[in-house]
């Protein structure tokens, strides 16, 4: 990769002709270009890209200038599994399970307010290898894609990932979205186990299982901001 510029510069002996233009979550502009293209080509084409990122970068300020700080008080709402549920700060006489579920509704113990976000943080992440770990194991073996063990992570901009060993990791948040965004993310990373990369052969073969798979890429691009404490 070549840093130092307006943007990252990606270039892949894999690529052919075609050149493409992504804005990430964290705001880097990468391009992906082939091999042996020009660095003019380069320039013209993100020349030409200039209205489409600004409008890109514009969306991801206003994303973010929506996401309040969490403040951790009673009446806020957290999502999961693609709905949002209010919080209850209250006296909890069990010191054992400061926060807990119940009742479509968080409670969590007033005496643990200071570390509110810790315990949101590992509730999520039990939640997310519990769900996350029977989901891949039912489309494992109905696709016949079998993986070599999952990791929770705290990765911020990264949904999910398989290695080079078939290790799938998926990020906490994405227990926050819907089950079907979730069925996605899985999909995707198991699809790697045969595919390693994104070429035609891999959203081929992922269309194949999920249709609406690219609706549920933009839907993450859009709304993945939001899952988050």
């Amino acid at each position: 990769m070549e840093t130092g510029r307006r943007y990252d510069l990606i270039k892949s002996k894999k690529r052919k002709k075609t050149i493409s233009l992504r804005v990430r979550m964290d705001g880097r502009i990468v391009i992906y270009a082939p091999h042996r293209m020009p660095q003019e080509a380069i320039e013209k084409f993100f020349e030409e890209k200039r209205g489409w990122i600004h409008k890109k970068l514009q969306q991801r300020e206003e994303t973010q200038q929506t996401l309040k700080p969490r403040e951790f008080i009673s009446g806020e709402r957290f999502p999961f599994l693609g709905d949002g549920f209010p919080l209850e700060v209250q006296e909890n006489r069990d010191r054992k399970h400061p926060l807990v579920f119940s009742q479509n509704r968080f409670i969590l113990d007033q005496g643990a307010h200071h570390r509110a976000r810790d315990l949101f943080v590992r509730w999520y992440r039990k939640e997310a290898r519990e769900r996350i770990e029977e989901r891949v194991e039912h489309f494992s073996q109905r696709l016949q894609l079998f993986h070599q063990g999952i990791r929770i992570t705290g990765a911020r901009y990264r949904w999910g990932s398989c290695s080079a060993g078939n290790r799938l990791s998926f990020s906490w948040r994405i227990i926050m979205a819907p089950l079907h965004i979730i069925d996605y993310v899985i999909l995707h990373e198991l699809v790697h186990v045969k595919e390693k990369n994104h070429s035609k052969r891999f959203w081929e073969f992922l269309e194949m299982i999920l249709p609406d798979c690219r609706e549920h890429r933009r839907w993450l691009r859009e709304s993945g901001p939001g899952l988050d404490l």
